[in-house]
């Protein structure tokens, strides 16, 4: 008889979210209604949907890391510690009966338990220093147990709590790097308040931080969050790559929920278009040049669907590692997002075009970066394959 594969609980969690959004979209279609930009004002002070689809889509997608990097833990732990001692009894394991009463307290029933949470970090115990030492000094007595099971356990580098742990510095980098990036790059709409290179920036230096006026570029998020990854794992003395693996995991679906903020928002839409599920833009957030128009592609949905897919992709590697190199789901995020992109920008309208010598070459700046990303990602890819290659041969 097979066992029954237990369900995650995010899955119903954004499988609602999914819901929801499906639903407001359709009564979008067949009434026109557009939601206010507000969800409530507690005090006077306006809690927007935009803000709200984003804490949304970043709270779910460290929950699928988290999970994911316990579930590498959990297999990295079953590799290491045998059996039989896994499954021993915390009062068959020769513990202190003081020291098995305290663990017994945490509903840690066995040997194994035990070790899987102290070697993960022993703060996990729950337990005051003094008990926290004196558990770990017992475990690591405990017949059939390596001390450095308890110390330096191989499963310690995928600890799902780095997770929560640097997600507030990944957002911190990540923002200032989107910020920067659409500072260093203005989209055309920004001339309405003066802005038409960065150096119009000094003119106006409140522009610098006017995220209502402006907005985040995605490419300069990545590159913000990517480097708060290098910092947090090269200080943790956790692998870097492996954990970039995961981050993008969760990155893909915050960006596939994420995007429907701009739906509230009105923004982020494409050329007009008479297409069935074209979206009503009101008057009022219509740019100049299509105050004519009343309906235009969803361009929002089209990434959100399309970073959506991506997560689905990077899910299922992310849980069939083992035939690929640390740092390769990083490379297929990248390539998919950039192709993705370059398809957006075909239906895009307010992208800023690359100008070469004085003339507008007509490309997007975000379909050339687009291009060197993806062509970047895919020659990594290829020559770390390739060194491998080789390596095993001369081997």
């Amino acid at each position: 008889m097979s066992a029954t594969r237990r369900v995650e609980p995010y899955w119903y969690a954004i499988g609602l979210v999914l819901a929801i959004a499906a639903a407001v979209f359709g009564y979008h279609l067949a009434t026109g209604f557009n939601p206010p930009r507000a969800a409530f004002s507690p005090f006077g002070l306006p809690v927007y949907w935009y803000g709200i689809w984003i804490v949304t889509g970043v709270a779910l997608g460290a929950w699928v890391v988290s999970r994911l990097a316990a579930r590498r833990a959990q297999q990295a732990f079953e590799a290491t510690v045998p059996e039989a001692t896994r499954v021993r009894s915390l009062a068959d394991a020769g513990l202190p009966e003081e020291i098995a009463a305290l663990l017994a307290r945490r509903k840690l029933a066995t040997l194994g338990e035990a070790l899987f949470e102290t070697g993960l970090d022993s703060r996990r115990l729950g337990l005051k220093r003094p008990e926290t030492e004196r558990t770990v000094a017992a475990l690591a007595a405990a017949p059939g147990v390596e001390p450095s099971w308890t110390t330096d356990a191989p499963w310690r580098i995928w600890n799902p709590d780095h997770v929560w742990n640097a997600l507030i510095l990944i957002l911190v980098l990540g923002l200032i790097g989107a910020r920067l990036y659409h500072i260093l790059t203005p989209s055309p709409s920004m001339a309405a308040v003066g802005i038409y290179s960065p150096a119009d920036y000094f003119r106006y230096p409140l522009q610098l931080v006017n995220f209502r006026g402006g907005g985040l570029g995605i490419y300069g998020g990545m590159a913000g969050a990517l480097l708060a990854i290098l910092f947090y794992t090269r200080r943790a003395r956790i692998p870097t790559l492996g954990w970039a693996d995961l981050a993008v995991v969760g990155a893909a679906l915050g960006q596939s929920i994420g995007r429907w903020g701009n739906f509230f928002n009105q923004e982020l839409y494409g050329r007009p278009t008479d297409l069935p599920w074209a979206i009503y833009i009101d008057p009022i957030h219509r740019l100049p040049d299509y105050a004519d128009f009343s309906y235009f592609h969803p361009a929002f949905l089209y990434e959100s669907l399309w970073s959506l897919l991506t997560f689905f992709i990077l899910y299922r590697l992310a849980r069939r590692s083992d035939r690929l190199l640390p740092g390769e789901m990083l490379a297929v995020y990248l390539v998919a997002y950039a192709v993705g992109r370059m398809l957006l920008e075909l239906v895009r309208l307010d992208s800023r075009a690359v100008a070469f010598l004085g003339l507008e070459t007509g490309l997007a700046v975000a379909t050339v970066v687009s291009i060197l990303v993806a062509v970047a990602a895919g020659v990594a890819v290829a020559a770390r394959r390739l060194r491998r290659a080789r390596g095993v041969s001369a081997g």
